[in-house]
């Protein structure tokens, strides 16, 4: 008869985790949480949430195509696609800053503290690099959507009132 598991009986480690392909998937599909689910698993609550405003803003990307720039609800969900691509490209500079020892520490604790896993490359870079450029163009263009929206939204309400 097999003995029943607990916390005496030695499993087999975890599978090691990659720092430059965690910051890969942070960069690539952050706004649906692949990055979470390959730390965490597919139980992550947060990596489902990441979901959220993503879909949020395609939602507003789909009623601009489809009603124009004039649709007020698209003012307000625009922001949140600006959002999760933020979130999604800040974590990849996240991950791919962090010193092996530390990754390693967090993600790979039955590793060496310099352990393969959480060394720094030349891919591990380029995620860093892109992951600025395309957060910061994101950063800028949702925040100069929601402002030019809003002072026109402002100017429309200041003609109403005058006439």
């Amino acid at each position: 008869m097999n003995a029943p598991l607990n916390a005496s009986t030695p499993t087999a480690p975890a599978r090691p985790r990659n720092k430059t392909v965690a910051a890969w998937l942070a960069f690539i599909g952050g706004g649906l949480g692949w990055h979470r689910f390959y730390l965490h698993g597919f139980g992550d609550v947060w990596g489902w949430l990441h979901a959220i405003p993503t879909a949020l803003g395609l939602w507003g990307v789909d009623r601009v195509l489809t009603y124009g720039q004039d649709d007020k609800l698209s003012w307000v969900l625009l922001p949140f696609l600006g959002l999760g691509l933020v979130a999604a490209c800040l974590s990849a500079i996240v991950y791919a800053l962090q010193p092996p020892e530390r990754w390693n520490a967090r993600h790979n604790p039955h590793l060496a503290a310099d352990a393969r896993p959480g060394a720094t490359n030349w891919l591990t870079v380029l995620a860093v690099v892109l992951s600025l450029m395309v957060g910061a163009t994101a950063l800028m263009a949702g925040l100069a959507f929601s402002f030019q929206r809003y002072f026109e939204y402002q100017i429309e309400e200041g003609l109403r009132i005058s006439q």
